[in-house]
């Protein structure tokens, strides 16, 4: 009972410092981000080192080419403008840093752009901020998955099972989370190597094989992108009614669900917890495939929109990727008889009363007869 209320109190930590790291870390993002739009309007825009190559330390002599006479330069109206250049034009960098454009030949304006310095920051930015944010978030959720499940171990089914089975989804319920689930992995694990993959990945695979499997990868990522967005659209056309707030929302998140209590919550076919992984995934699912569909097609916008619907893709899927770490853990390690909710379709009447009982009571009377054994509370 001790070692329980020490776990008991170490999960509770870890919540609240994952929650603080969430928080902390959406800021810091946000703050960075914030810098390098100023960085952007010209606000805080300095020449790159490299800028200053052709100024002149001190004052000295240049010969002209084929011969000749050694010149002072350095000076005010002492260099022939044959010469080369005096020094750096402060001016002119900064200029070109704001995104200036100079005149070309050809059509695409675009081209005439010299240098797109924002894309120093934002490359600064992927490579720490975005990087960390995801590294601890990621490493977070799986050091409190792994607290709870010591505190909680397998949550069982009260009573054993009965070996009678109720109906949970039907076949077009199932294909609908199996096309979402599938294609969110995959994209989770592809957009996660593209990420990480030059310090992880490369120094176990090499550097061709590293290109080897991002070259499959990234086609991967594109593509099965649209099938995420199909699923997507299926659930909430078939689950939209169904996770709207009622009744039981409430007392079931103050009672945690029965997850960390003993005693589980009435709920309809979704509990407030399974509500909320729904609109995570419609909501911050749905940002993620508009970001991504843009970035498919880039010759739509410009380059600093590109930027930012990378930001955005980027944060918003590290933070889907630890809802989905935590969804996968309660729907099979960490719950007894969830797994089979969507893998046959059908799940065992004790555990639909445990967790579900308002879902089996309304769905008993639709058909017309009293549950056995009556529902859980």
């Amino acid at each position: 009972m001790r070692l329980t209320g020490v776990c008991a109190h170490l999960f509770g930590s870890a919540l609240v410092g994952l929650a603080f790291l969430l928080v902390g870390g959406i800021a810091d993002l946000g703050a960075g981000w914030t810098n390098e739009a100023a960085a952007q309007s010209g606000g805080s825009v300095r020449p790159p080192a490299s800028a200053n190559k052709w100024a002149p330390a001190q004052p000295g002599k240049i010969v002209p080419q084929g011969g000749g006479d050694a010149q002072t330069w350095g000076g005010a109206g002492n260099v022939p403008n044959t010469a080369g250049p005096q020094g750096s034009d402060a001016r002119m960098w900064r200029d070109i840093r704001r995104g200036a454009a100079g005149t070309i030949s050809g059509q695409n304006r675009r081209d005439a752009q010299l240098i797109q310095a924002e894309g120093w920051s934002w490359q600064a930015m992927r490579n720490t901020r975005i990087f960390n944010f995801g590294a601890w978030v990621l490493a977070g959720t799986i050091a409190v998955l792994l607290l709870f499940f010591i505190y909680r171990r397998r949550i069982p089914i009260d009573g054993g099972e009965s070996g009678r089975t109720i109906e949970r989804f039907n076949n077009l319920e199932r294909f609908a989370h199996w096309l979402t689930a599938v294609s969110f992995v995959i994209l989770g694990l592809t957009g996660l190597a593209m990420l990480y993959g030059r310090e992880v990945l490369i120094p176990v695979l090499g550097k061709s094989g590293f290109a080897g499997l991002m070259e499959v990868g990234k086609y991967a990522h594109n593509y099965l992108g649209f099938a995420f967005i199909v699923g997507i659209v299926l659930m909430v056309v078939i689950w939209l009614r169904q996770n709207l707030p009622d009744k039981y929302d409430i007392p079931w998140l103050l009672k945690g669900g029965g997850l960390i209590t003993k005693g589980h919550p009435a709920a309809r076919k979704f509990n407030a917890g399974q509500k909320m992984i729904f609109w995570s995934v419609v909501v911050i699912g749905g940002i993620i495939s508009y970001t991504g569909v843009m970035l498919l097609f880039p010759e739509t916008e410009t380059l600093a929109q590109k930027q930012g619907h990378q930001y955005w893709h980027a944060v918003l899927a590290l933070i889907m990727i630890a809802v989905i770490i935590a969804h996968i853990y309660i729907g099979s390690l960490g719950m007894k008889g969830a797994f089979q909710a969507m893998g046959s379709g059908k799940v065992d009447e004790n555990w639909a009363k445990q967790h579900h009982s308002a879902w089996v009571e309304e769905a008993a009377a639709k058909d017309g007869k009293a549950p056995a054994g009556g529902a859980a509370e």
